[in-house]
């Protein structure tokens, strides 16, 4: 697929520039996504509904940068849009199922089959927090009250599950993982605070040049440094919906601490996030990956998590990771929007998004 998909750009003599111009007449192609549909080590698929417009785009010699409308090609050319049309659905069609019987082809979070296991690692709740229900000696107990950024791992778990069927995959509290599970693929979810796992292995993970870290100026959580010491922190805004007509009583200010204490007496709402997202080989066992989605707030890491699960972009995302980091190791920070306290999933062709990028294979160059 990808050698053929390459073949007709180079046809025509046109760049990866010129072409990503002619096929973003309806949605926007970058040219890091025409490029991972065209790689030879790790190709992504297009979708097919892509495939139509290559199909339009080869079937009649135009502009470089100008893709044709259909009722305007000739009968010749009707018969080879066609025809293109069919060969690329069946060649998407044949890698489809060569993934589908495959375990190791499908993304990011699609591991080989020998690798064994697959251990989630998500931090635990503060026990005064959590629900009753986390108390083993309470007949309803369930187990996973005892969890924090529980969405994130209900995403990440469900997403790695069904993409890798043939492996075990658990998931554990900090406390819980063993040696054994550190020797099979990662995936720490969480920040430092509430996961102690996930700062012991960014201080094993030494390469990694982002860490997150407690300052005195902010008290709501960790923020995010890079080497060259700039810090990357979550925005907030003041509600302008709220009016405080007086100040609060002292009985009502203390139950408004207990239940929130990053809120004071003026009202406030999260509108930026910050989540890292990194991908390393796991200092445990070479020949497996640590995977880390943290972030400042639990939003930022369902941000972190999502950009690779959310079908509304991770194919676009996992596209831009494939060409700009093609050795596989990686570490971005990302801006997560919230919208009405939702974690909207980062675009990573959005550069906006992309706050900070690394990897280990750009600083031996």
């Amino acid at each position: 697929m990808a050698r053929r998909l390459r073949e007709l750009r180079e046809s025509q003599r046109l760049t990866q520039k010129q072409l990503s111009r002619a096929l973003s007449a309806d949605v926007r192609v970058a040219v890091a996504t025409i490029s991972s549909w065209e790689s030879q080590s790790n190709p992504k698929l297009p979708p097919e509904e892509r495939l139509r417009s290559y199909a339009l785009f080869f079937a009649k010699p135009a502009a470089p940068e100008r893709l044709p409308r259909e009722q305007d090609l000739s009968t010749a050319e009707r018969e080879r849009f066609n025809a293109l049309h069919r060969e690329l659905v069946n060649l998407r069609d044949e890698v489809r199922h060569q993934q589908a019987d495959s375990p190791s082809g499908g993304g990011s979070y699609t591991f080989d089959f020998e690798s064994g296991r697959v251990t989630i690692i998500c931090p635990e709740a503060p026990a005064e927090g959590r629900s009753p229900l986390a108390d083993e000696d309470n007949p309803n107990h369930t187990r996973l009250y005892k969890y924090a950024d529980l969405d994130a791992l209900i995403e990440m778990w469900g997403h790695v599950r069904a993409s890798n069927p043939e492996l075990r995959v658990r998931h554990r509290l900090p406390s819980e993982v063993s040696a054994d599970h550190l020797s099979g693929h990662l995936i720490v979810l969480g920040g430092t605070a509430w996961n102690q796992l996930t700062g012991r292995l960014l201080r094993v993970l030494n390469e990694l040049p982002i860490k997150q870290l407690s300052v005195a100026d902010f008290a709501d959580g960790e923020i995010f440094r890079s080497r060259d010491t700039r810090e990357y922190r979550p925005v907030w805004e003041e509600r302008k919906d709220v009016e405080v007509d007086e100040a609060p009583t002292k009985a009502e200010l203390e139950v408004e601490q207990a239940q929130d204490a990053w809120k004071g007496t003026t009202p406030r709402e999260l509108v930026e996030d910050v989540a890292l997202l990194a991908r390393l080989r796991n200092p445990f066992n070479r020949s497996r990956t640590i995977t880390i989605c943290s972030g400042v707030y639990s939003r930022g890491v369902l941000g972190a998590v999502r950009s690779l699960t959310d079908d509304a972009v991770r194919e676009r995302n996992e596209a831009y990771l494939a060409s700009r980091f093609p050795h596989g190791t990686f570490g971005l920070l990302l801006r997560v929007p919230v919208v009405n306290g939702e974690a909207i999933t980062p675009d990573m062709e959005i550069s906006e998004n992309r706050l900070y990028e690394w990897s280990p294979e750009e600083e031996d160059e």
